[in-house]
């Protein structure tokens, strides 16, 4: 049986890497999907290559009249909606934080943090008992890696919102979890890095290798699934055992 046969998800970013991989994950699981992204190119190849889509949105998700829009267009299709994937993420390296502009430090916080409260709020009234919301964070909201002082705080308040958000809607029944991810193989990893700057990293971790966005699109199914109905309110590290091991 698939997990997920007919439930209705949203996912952010859905049009390349965790999401991209989520969606393929959550098709193959019976689920109906709608992709919120703001890439049209990408938008119209996951329309062309996905059949099964129940739709794609060109959605900014930092921009919260945007978003409440977009909504408005899920309801045509949608009386409920049973998971909400926020994913849509950026990251900006800086040299040290105090030289961060004040416009990259907001474009960062809003397109990661203030969208899983945008998405959260206007999914949660539309939302029935058993209901899941998931949220993409990322070890960044545990440990203080230099140069993304911006990324790290966002990722660190999206992990504080999810229990928040799993505590106040438990009573509803919905269920909150964050997923950290340490490095994974995606475009915007590939954007940013070094062939060097891949090598380091990989000399970091344990298992020696960034994830495939597969591996993480597979822990986000067994979240949104009945197998993990008592679980909520938790954050699940996914990184090859970086976090675990000592600096050397």
């Amino acid at each position: 049986m698939k997990k997920l046969s007919a439930k209705k998800v949203i996912i952010t970013g859905g049009a390349s890497g965790i999401g991209q991989a989520t969606v393929d994950q959550f098709l193959a699981q019976g689920a109906d999907i709608i992709i919120f992204d703001k890439n049209p190119a990408a938008l119209k190849l996951m329309k062309e290559t996905r059949a099964h889509l129940r739709a794609v949105m060109q959605v900014d998700v930092s921009d919260y009249t945007a978003v409440v829009q977009a909504f408005a267009m899920v309801d045509d299709l949608w009386d409920s909606i049973d998971v909400l994937i926020n994913n849509a993420g950026i990251s900006i390296r800086h040299d040290n934080f105090w030289n961060i502009s004040v416009d990259d430090w907001k474009k960062v916080m809003d397109t990661n943090l203030s969208s899983v409260f945008y998405m959260s709020k206007l999914a949660v009234p539309r939302m029935k008992p058993g209901a899941v919301i998931l949220n993409t964070s990322s070890v960044n909201g545990l440990a203080a890696f230099p140069h993304y002082a911006d990324y790290n705080a966002s990722k660190a308040g999206i992990i504080a919102l999810s229990k928040t958000m799993a505590v106040e809607l438990a009573p509803q029944k919905i269920r909150v979890n964050a997923l950290c991810p340490g490095a994974v193989m995606t475009p915007m990893q590939e954007a940013e890095y070094t062939t060097e700057m891949f090598q380091a990293v990989n000399a970091n971790i344990p298992l020696g290798r960034h994830a495939d966005p597969k591996e993480i699109a597979n822990f986000f199914v067994f979240l949104a699934s009945d197998d993990a109905a008592f679980i909520t309110g938790h954050y699940y590290v996914i990184d090859g055992g970086e976090m675990a091991r000592a600096i050397l």
